[in-house]
């Protein structure tokens, strides 16, 4: 439960929490930054990590964030933006190499007797794979957890590294530089800097979007067929 709590407040101040690391660690606030999204979309035990929302604070701080004693914490746009995109492609790389090789064995390990692997996320990411093939690696991007699994399950299916490749860089690409500018753009306005809470969880359920317009979509499908 402990650990709940910690995460919870770690992703609704997380704005607080990068303000306090960028002034302590300087430059060193890059490596972070860096380890942390690759390993959000490298490491299948580590898809809890908050990937989107702190793409999204980190575009914030690239404009500049003042505190109320009057310091200022601010991040090199293009640095963050270049690190984080190699970052985000070598997470998916390194996943991808993982499922490939090691993806059944990495899927039956334990701790304590319990699966360090969640059944029922493979599942969800096998059912999205095969609704859309390898634009999966694409829209796995901005959706929670899917984002992880996505290029594990590639591995697994074997997907031609060549073509992975290619919907990796774009998935990577277009994850890292809209929401970083998005919030390099309106993370500073005064409505989201007093309700921060409320962006992050609308920034949650745009994340969800996606997936919920396909769910809709399957259904109307689905229904339409049972009526002919």
């Amino acid at each position: 439960m402990e650990i709940i709590n910690n995460l919870l407040d770690l992703v609704l101040n997380l704005d607080h929490h990068l303000f306090e690391l960028v002034l302590e660690y300087g430059i060193w606030i890059y490596v972070i930054l860096f380890l942390i999204v690759f390993m959000e979309t490298g490491l299948v035990f580590m898809a809890f990590l908050p990937g989107d929302i702190l793409l999204f604070t980190a575009g914030t701080f690239c404009a500049g964030v003042q505190n109320d004693m009057g310091q200022t914490a601010e991040l090199n746009l293009l640095m963050t933006l270049l690190l984080l995109f190699i970052a985000a492609i070598l997470g998916d790389g390194i996943n991808y190499y993982l499922g490939k090789n090691i993806g059944l064995k990495i899927l039956n390990l334990k701790i304590k007797e319990k699966l360090i692997v969640n059944p029922k996320y493979i599942l969800k990411t096998n059912e999205f794979y095969k609704l859309y093939g390898p634009k999966t690696i694409i829209i796995a991007r901005f959706l929670p957890i899917i984002r992880t699994f996505a290029p594990f399950i590639a591995g697994i299916a074997e997907m031609p590294y060549a073509k992975f490749v290619r919907y990796n860089v774009v998935g990577a690409f277009i994850w890292v530089f809209s929401l970083v500018f998005l919030g390099y753009f309106f993370g500073n306005l005064a409505f989201v800097k007093n309700n921060f809470e409320m962006v992050i969880f609308g920034i949650i359920l745009l994340s969800l979007l996606p997936m919920l317009i396909e769910i809709i979509k399957n259904y109307y499908k689905k229904k339409a067929c049972n009526t002919l």
